[in-house]
């Protein structure tokens, strides 16, 4: 019941941003005062950790194994027709046989389990994130995802060292991953924005404290799925907001100045960059103006492609110009021209956590 509440609190809160005019009063009236009593006591126990000295929570990888990187390169891997007939899913063997391109492309390897044994070793514990904050309509699709799992389980990760994780409930039914479809003894799981056991740490350079949920600290491992979608706060929401506002316990702190460098600063702290090792970009379908929710359907156009990179600032910067390019064919402005410019993409590269110099970027396109 917590749980729901608090969705209903986050939805709220994103609709309140997304919305001119849409004042306190309404809405404080839509959510109920007891969803902002909760909301505030949080924040009162929040601060009160603020000036505490972070403690090391960077993960390392098991002994002697060196997990595959290769900063600013992306692979994007296109196949025709590969969506089912309704338009939102894309076919099993289509989706595994991207994926399998992907990550052989990008590592040089064979096969995808050879592949995937790069990024993880059978020691990690790993979470994989994935993102269904627009529900069913565009969430990142299991017909991606489930091919990664069992290649994990292949790889020799056991099935009990593998958590899915999303934010809450209908956010992973967005996915239709759920616990009947996953390899056995893999868990699937919610944290609802909070399930955090680390102490609160105070983000530098937004004044703002956050946890992340213990799903991703107890991890040594994390396989980061996201889409590639307009965000109507921040401009463009990928692989680096998947992670720093899809794990955190408060993300809608982080969203003020278009969330910019909030997503950069997040995004460095130890727990999420020394465990982000694979990004995995859904581009079945691109949404060009109306995120991260299911707002303007008619934004949203077959993509046909999968991404792959270990580089989540040159990914999103891939995905920012992307999404540019479907909205000039809508005859939208640019992002940047419509006020919400990504900044954060650059703060990311700026703070050396990938490259977002297009120049410098290699993007490797194959179509199958």
């Amino acid at each position: 019941m917590a749980d729901r509440r608090d969705e209903k609190l986050h939805i709220a809160r994103i609709e309140q941003e997304l919305t001119p005019g849409l004042g306190r009063r309404a809405f404080l009236g839509h959510l109920g005062q007891a969803a902002a009593a909760t909301a505030a006591a949080s924040l009162v126990s929040r601060d009160a950790f603020a000036g505490a000295p972070p403690k090391n929570l960077a993960a390392s990888p098991p002994a002697g194994f060196a997990p595959f990187a290769a900063p600013g390169k992306v692979v994007k891997v296109t196949k025709k027709d590969c969506l089912q007939a309704n338009q939102l899913y894309p076919k099993p063997d289509a989706a595994r046989e991207m994926l399998t391109k992907a990550l052989t492309e990008l590592t040089g390897k064979p096969d995808l389990v050879t592949a995937v044994q790069q990024f993880v070793h059978k020691d990690d514990i790993v979470c994989v994130k994935v993102n269904g904050i627009a529900k069913q309509n565009m969430g990142t699709n299991k017909e991606l995802v489930l091919p990664f799992l069992e290649a994990l389980i292949a790889a020799g990760v056991p099935a009990a060292n593998i958590t899915v994780l999303e934010q809450y409930g209908e956010f992973l039914a967005g996915t239709r991953i759920n616990a009947g479809n996953v390899p056995a003894g893999i868990k699937v799981v919610t944290h609802g924005n909070g399930n955090a056991t680390m102490d609160y740490r105070l983000i530098p350079g937004t004044g703002t404290s956050t946890k992340f949920t213990r799903y991703l600290t107890e991890a040594t491992c994390a396989i980061n799925f996201a889409l590639i979608k307009d965000h109507s706060i921040c401009g463009y929401t990928g692989q680096l907001k998947n992670m720093t506002h899809g794990c955190s316990i408060n993300p809608h702190d982080f969203h003020v100045h278009h969330a910019s460098p909030q997503i950069a600063q997040m995004y460095a702290q130890d727990v999420i960059k020394s465990r982000v090792r694979l990004n995995i970009a859904d581009g079945f379908k691109v949404m060009a103006d109306g995120g991260p929710l299911w707002k303007r359907p008619e934004m949203v156009k077959p993509h046909e492609a999968v991404y792959a990179s270990t580089d989540a600032v040159a990914m999103d910067t891939i995905g920012w110009e992307v999404v540019e390019k479907l909205r000039a064919e809508l005859k939208l402005k640019t992002l940047t021209e419509a006020g919400r410019e990504p900044a954060y993409i650059r703060a990311a590269s700026d703070l050396g956590l990938g490259v977002s110099d297009r120049t410098k970027i290699t993007l490797t396109e194959v179509a199958i």
